[in-house]
């Protein structure tokens, strides 16, 4: 989330050619899951993986990454912020939604950037950044696809998520009751959260018309 608002600040400038960095900060997105995981995958080969390359190249240790207990689950986070572009979209929406007459009156009485930011737009863009992390959190619970092409729940099981382990359940182990069992328990568990979430927004998300949903 932080990545996300901070790019969909800097997308938000009006400069020639935004509307092009936009698209490209936005395709990952859409990019098949399976697709972006094999991309990932070979960026992440210890042998021939750009990126250990480079760490090579600059004479810095080269993580085993995919094979790795400690790498594993890190690399499939890195990897996860490639594609960030949804969250990027909602933040530029909400930013733009900001009267720019705030911003003008905060610099009339002598406000900086960083005054500007935490009275105005993070008190304004509050409804997003709760949206976007629930969202996210969500999201976050179904990890699978990824998981699942590049690692297969390995090594040693660190990237056995729980969708995973739902999913072997159902259709490797043909256990469909106690796989269905698992989704329901992950449903409550996930709408305890939202729900908590949203009592407690009504402590810090700002709605213009001045009322909490």
């Amino acid at each position: 989330m932080v990545l996300a608002l901070a790019l969909a600040i800097l997308l938000n400038q009006k400069l020639r050619g935004i509307g092009t960095f936009r698209t490209l900060f936005y395709l990952p997105s859409v990019t098949s899951s399976v697709a972006v995981a094999l991309l990932w995958a070979w960026l992440f080969d210890p042998q021939i993986g750009l990126i250990d390359v480079g760490l090579r190249a600059l004479d810095l240790p080269a993580p085993l990454w995919l094979g790795s207990t400690d790498w594993a689950k890190p690399a499939l986070i890195l990897m996860r912020l490639w594609s960030i572009g949804n969250g990027i979209v909602l933040f530029l929406a909400g930013l733009q939604g900001i009267p720019g007459e705030l911003y003008e009156a905060a610099v009339v009485d002598g406000a900086g950037p960083w005054t500007s930011f935490r009275a105005i737009t993070i008190p304004m863009l509050s409804p997003t950044l709760f949206f976007v992390f629930i969202i996210s959190v969500i999201g976050s619970a179904q990890v699978f696809t990824e998981a699942y092409v590049m690692t297969q729940g390995g090594p040693l099981n660190s990237t056995y998520f729980l969708v995973m382990y739902l999913y072997n359940n159902g259709f490797a182990y043909l256990k469909m009751g106690y796989a269905a069992a698992i989704s329901w328990v992950m449903f409550a568990l996930l709408l305890a959260f939202t729900i908590v979430q949203f009592r407690v927004a009504r402590r810090w998300v700002y709605y213009e018309s001045g009322e909490a949903t």
